[in-house]
């Protein structure tokens, strides 16, 4: 007997990405203290001198140790807050993701946030301005969810992967 996929509410996804945000943000500081704890050696390396390091060198740090963070976890099934709202991630047979395509629905979940980012590059936007633009892009991409057959974030159905209940989860 096969098991049902049911993709959970978009209201118990954004719980659970709003939950793993908070859980990021633990690791970015943990990685950004490490980061410039290591000052002499990253600073070298990004040629900015001891102690100093560059904001592009830092946001590539960070974009990796997140990467490896999502990917990692991902290829084992659930993160902790997808565990936490009895959330797995699968490959659309139904079956457990491989690192390679961690690796692309990591990739392409940035699309939660560069178009806004981008916008905001292009223009001067106040402060307030940028939270409304980020917020905005958030949940329009969120409700867009609504478009796809299963329910399924788009850059899940583009990496090819879905969101589904932990069998036994209570909707």
């Amino acid at each position: 007997m096969a098991i049902e996929l049911i993709t959970p509410s978009i209201r118990r996804r954004m719980a659970c990405w709003l939950y793993e945000g908070m859980l990021v943000f633990g690791v970015v500081f943990v990685a950004g203290c490490v980061f410039f704890g290591a000052g002499f050696l990253f600073g070298g390396a990004s040629m900015t001198g001891p102690g100093m390091a560059s904001s592009v060198a830092l946001q590539g740090y960070l974009f990796v140790v997140i990467g490896i963070y999502f990917v990692w976890l991902w290829a084992k099934g659930q993160t902790l807050a997808m565990k936490t709202w009895g959330i797995t991630v699968l490959d659309l047979a139904g079956k457990p993701i491989t690192q390679t395509r961690a690796l692309l629905r990591y990739v392409l979940s940035w699309l939660w946030f560069l178009p806004a980012l981008a916008l905001m590059a292009a223009f001067k936007f106040s402060a307030t301005e940028s939270i409304f633009i980020i917020a905005g892009w958030i949940a329009a991409w969120a409700i867009l969810s609504r478009f796809h057959s299963t329910n399924q974030f788009w850059h899940d159905a583009l990496a090819g992967t879905r969101l589904v209940l932990k069998p036994n989860v209570k909707r």
